[in-house]
């Protein structure tokens, strides 16, 4: 299924207008490039492809997915299974890398916290 890709560009500005045209962005990296990154783009909500909840998503608005590698391979995938499903989704191209590489502004995300070991695993 061919996606529709979104230019850095593109999405930046679509994020600065006021005009209720604002997608939701949706963080779809694989887990350990997720967990070891500090930075997602500005008010992206964090789905990981393995956890994709369609019903909690808005059929009202533009949905754009980004995942680390510049290819899209995780997003395209994503992408593709929202089409199928009917929302209006398209790719970031590029990826996060790309968006930081351009110097995009960004939000700290919240930093993976580690699991204590279970009572009495280091004994």
């Amino acid at each position: 299924m061919a996606v529709l890709r979104i230019s850095k560009e593109e999405l930046k500005a679509r994020l600065e207008t006021a005009d209720g045209s604002i997608p939701l962005l949706l963080d779809v990296r694989l887990k350990y490039p997720y967990e070891h990154s500090t930075v997602k783009l500005p008010g992206a909500v964090r789905m990981g492809p393995e956890a994709l909840d369609l019903a909690s998503l808005p059929r009202n608005r533009d949905i754009v997915a980004y995942d680390s590698d510049p290819d899209e391979v995780t997003s395209s995938h994503v992408v593709a299974q929202l089409m199928r499903a009917g929302y209006r989704a398209s790719i970031l191209k590029g990826g996060i890398a790309e968006w930081l590489a351009a110097n995009f502004p960004v939000e700290t995300k919240e930093s993976a916290r580690p699991t204590p070991p279970a009572s009495g695993a280091t004994r």
